[in-house]
This record gives C-alpha cells, sequence and structure tokens, in this order.
C-alpha cells in the first residue's frame, strides 16, 4: 500500500542512512592532510599573512595544547608597524569529500574580538562554481554564528518553517556576495558565550537531498556524538532533530548541480572585506575603541596584545561517510578538471522504508535580474547582515515549493 500526504515543506534529511568514520583529525595527528596557504588573504583582502606549516609552528600560532587540543590563532605577541600585516595560519583537507559524507567539529574556543573574522568552511575546486559552505562564520563582537552557501547564480534557499530549520534566514539567494545566510538562534554559538559554556560541535550532511547543518551547545552534544570512541565509529543522526540551517535541495537550488567535492578550511583572517568595512567595524562598537575608528589602524597595528582571545582550540574534526568504500582522495580529477572522490556518484537511491520525496516550483516572481552584488549600490564591502564570503555574483528567483512525500512500506 502506497500512502501520499501533502506537506508545506520537509524536513528532508537522509536520517536513515548510517554512516561510517573516514578520518579523524585529532591529538598530536590533528596537522597531517592540511595544506598550509602561505601567503597575504589576497581572497577577503584581509590584514594578515596565512603562514607556512614551518613558520606557523615556529612562531606558536599552530600547535597542539596540554590537553592534546589543536590550537591555530592569531600572533599576539609581535608589535606590528604601520604598514605591515599581523601573522595568522590558515589550513586546508588534503582531500576532497563528496556528496553523502558527514563532517564534525568538536572546538572548545573560537576566535572573537573586534578585527577579528574566523571560518570554519568548505570549498570546490574552482570558486565560485563548484560552491561553498559556511559552517562557522561570524566577526568582531556578534554573539552567534551565521551559516551560508555561497554558488553561481541560480540557486535559492526556499523560506524553512520552524519544524525544519533553528536559525532565521537573512537571505535567500545563494549566489549573491552574502550568499544565502541563516543566523544561529540557539544560544552560546560564538564569543565568551561559546568558550564559557565549553564550546560545542556541529556537524555539517552534505547529502543529495541537501546540505544541512547542527549546532549544540557543549552541554546539549548528542550521546551519538558523545559515545563515538576508537572502536565505535559508526554514527546515527535520526535522533538528532532539525537542524541549525537546513538546505533542501529541489528545483530551486539542486545541490549536485551547484556543489562538487569539497575541501575543509580553518581561518582566521583580520578585517578585510566583511569585518573591517565601515558597516561593520566603524559604526559598531569596535569603532569607538580606537582613536580612529579604522579596523587596520586600531586593531592590526601595535602589540597585539588585543588578539588574547584570536584563537581556535579544536578537540576534534571528524569525517564519516554513508558509503564505506567511498574513500576521501587527494584532488583527483575528470577531463573537466573537476575533483571527485573514488567511487563517488552524483545519483541519488531511494533507501528502502525512507520517504520519497517529490519537488516541483513555480516562478512567482524575479528580482535583481542584473545580479548586482551585495546591496545593490555596487560599493564593495557593503554587506548589510550578510558575509561576504570570497567573491561576488548575482541574479535572484523566488519560487513556490509544492513538495510531496510518499511513503514505501
Amino acid at each position: 500500500m502506497r500512502l501520499t500526504r501533502h506537506i508545506p515543506l520537509l524536513f528532508a534529511i537522509s536520517s536513515s542512512l548510517g554512516y561510517e568514520l573516514l578520518r579523524e583529525y585529532a591529538g598530536t595527528n590533528f596537522f597531517n592532510g592540511w595544506d598550509w596557504f602561505g601567503s597575504w588573504d589576497n581572497l577577503t583582502l584581509g590584514d594578515v599573512n596565512w603562514l607556512s606549516e614551518a613558520d606557523a609552528m615556529a612562531q606558536n600560532l599552530a600547535y597542539i595544547n596540554s590537553a592534546g587540543n589543536a590550537i591555530i590563532k592569531v600572533d599576539n605577541t609581535t608589535n606590528v608597524p604601520l604598514n605591515e600585516k599581523r601573522n595568522t595560519v590558515r589550513i586546508t583537507t588534503t582531500d576532497f569529500y563528496s556528496v553523502g559524507t558527514l563532517w564534525l567539529i568538536s572546538l572548545r574556543h573560537i576566535p572573537f574580538g573586534c578585527s577579528v573574522w574566523p571560518a570554519f568552511w568548505s570549498k570546490g575546486t574552482l570558486w565560485p562554481n563548484d560552491g561553498e559552505i559556511d559552517i562557522i562564520e561570524a566577526i568582531n563582537l556578534m554573539d552567534h554564528n551565521q551559516m551560508a552557501l555561497h554558488t553561481t547564480a541560480g540557486c535559492t534557499h526556499e523560506s524553512i518553517g520552524n519544524n525544519f530549520q533553528k536559525g532565521n534566514n537573512i537571505d535567500t539567494n545563494c549566489g549573491t556576495g552574502s550568499g544565502c545566510t541563516v543566523a544561529e538562534t540557539e544560544p552560546d554559538s560564538f564569543a565568551e558565550g561559546f568558550a564559557d559554556n565549553g564550546g560545542g560541535v556541529w556537524a555539517t550532511q552534505f547529502d543529495v537531498s541537501g546540505i544541512f547543518i547542527w549546532f549544540w551547545p557543549r552541554p546539549s552534544v548528542p550521546s551519538s556524538i558523545t559515545q563515538l570512541s576508537s572502536t565505535q565509529t559508526s554514527l546515527d543522526i535520526s535522533t538528532w532533530g532539525p537542524p541549525s540551517a537546513s538546505y533542501p535541495s529541489g528545483p530551486s537550488c539542486n545541490i549536485t548541480n551547484f556543489f562538487t567535492p569539497q575541501q575543509l578550511v580553518l581561518d582566521i583572517t583580520l578585517c578585510g572585506d566583511w569585518a573591517g568595512t565601515q558597516s561593520a567595524y566603524t559604526n559598531s562598537a569596535c569603532g569607538k575603541q580606537g582613536p580612529t575608528g579604522i579596523c587596520y589602524n586600531d586593531a592590526v597595528v601595535g602589540s597585539g596584545a588585543n588578539y588574547a582571545n584570536a584563537y581556535f582550540e579544536i578537540e576534534w574534526l571528524r569525517t564519516f561517510t554513508n558509503n564505506p568504500s567511498d574513500l576521501p582522495s587527494s584532488s583527483p580529477t575528470t577531463d573537466s578538471g573537476v575533483a571527485i572522490p573514488t567511487g563517488a556518484t552524483s545519483e541519488s537511491s531511494s533507501q528502502g522504508g525512507s520517504p520519497v520525496v517529490v519537488v516541483t516550483s513555480t516562478v512567482v516572481a524575479g528580482a535583481n535580474p542584473s545580479g548586482d552584488p551585495i546591496t545593490g549600490n555596487g560599493v564593495k564591502g557593503q554587506i548589510g547582515n550578510g558575509c561576504l564570503g570570497h567573491g561576488r555574483l548575482g541574479g535572484r528567483m523566488l519560487r513556490m515549493l509544492s513538495i510531496v512525500v510518499v511513503y514505501i512500506p
């Protein structure tokens, strides 16, 4: 017997699938399997040098602390003169993770403070064609995290009800400079509150059914995660409930059309195209903490004592797959140059006993066809409420979703 039910929106997550551990970055082995940027920030125009591995280790900006956790930090001891940059770190996994993988990170501390712009995110080989997923990103004195997708034009984030997403939508067009952004509503997702609460855990499901991001403050981390160990490596996500950000795949944004296998990135920059703008810095409380109200002059230049909290403390980063034979790979390519993992496939499969999702949509309005970035006035850095990402795109299309769930016994 087949039962069909129409609902306005679907919590369309492949929660029936179990996941197996692919790789763990933790303890003394945390820094194995990363590329180090080794140059100045020419991407978000931050006032930093992202050091090589050798230099970062030598300057004590990347190390394992006495608790066995990885530290990645901003230099807070060097007196930086005017027209020079401050040293910090950006690292990128050598492995690419395909659709069908799940990424978890447990942190005790996230960098924060005036001018500070930390991020944990993912990217494909070619930006923005291969997509970007911002998992952790906030600036300055913000008290909450923001999540976002960045794509080429044509991907939009449909409005999601509270039963299917805990966060609040800020922007729904994934093809703009700020991306389709969701604000975290769980408490203690950034700054002092995060650190004082013992940190927390993020999980990102990269799936044919969509991209879904969860956050749990330390006291609320599910037992399925806290019970993971070297001998218990299987992960069941069926009890996790609604994510903080839910980006279901469908006609408004088919995930496999906009995202290729992803590398994971951890970085800290200072000022730049978001944290250092007039709206984000000068017109905020940060702008009153120095004589000029200019991010670089008042924060980056000088002793660096103001960067005591500008560090990541990471317990572990773990990646999982719902196909154990689908191991991550280091930059294999097709003839078109797009990175793919061993055994990867772009086709979805239905699971016995799981709902089959049918999604249709109708275009109801169009806006911003010229693709003017960010605010519509073309002024660099004026980004309103969203993060800038690493480039600008445009184009907006609004659609009305109709979702049908067919239950097959």
